[in-house]
């Protein structure tokens, strides 16, 4: 468990650009249980998350074409709800930071560490805005 006020600014990059913190395993049950797609941003702690993952996530975000829903949960913080999240990305293992995008609650996109690890934000943001394009018309 990581301090909230070292987390606290890693959580308003993406709360102050319209991304809701599902805290709960019945929130994200809720969340991912909606019509429409949905971009669920596992967040983290580390360097890549805070260099590539969530710039990249408020770049895909100036697309013509985004998800309905936006959400977040916080791996090493809220255990829980992370974990709840995660059991909806199966097949792919944990991962943090991961990207996954759902349309109608079926996962129909994945963006592992290991995608976002050693590449730039540009780069992470053009694969989401190419899923973004075809999944949330």
């Amino acid at each position: 468990m990581y301090p909230a006020e070292i987390v606290r600014p890693m959580k308003e990059e993406l709360t102050t650009i319209g991304f809701e913190e599902l805290l709960s395993p019945d929130a994200v049950e809720s969340a991912l249980s909606k019509s429409g797609t949905a971009l669920v941003v596992v967040n983290s702690v580390c360097g890549c998350a805070a260099a590539n993952a969530r710039p990249a996530v408020r770049i895909s975000l100036n697309n013509q074409n985004t998800p309905d829903y936006l959400y977040t949960v916080f791996a090493g913080v809220d255990r829980e709800a992370t974990d709840a999240a995660r059991a909806k990305m199966i097949p792919f293992p944990p991962s943090s930071p991961s990207l996954a995008l759902f349309k109608d609650g079926e996962l129909v996109h994945m963006i592992e560490r290991h995608h976002i690890e050693g590449r730039s934000a540009q780069l992470i943001a053009e694969n989401l805005t190419e899923a973004f394009n075809e999944f949330c018309e």
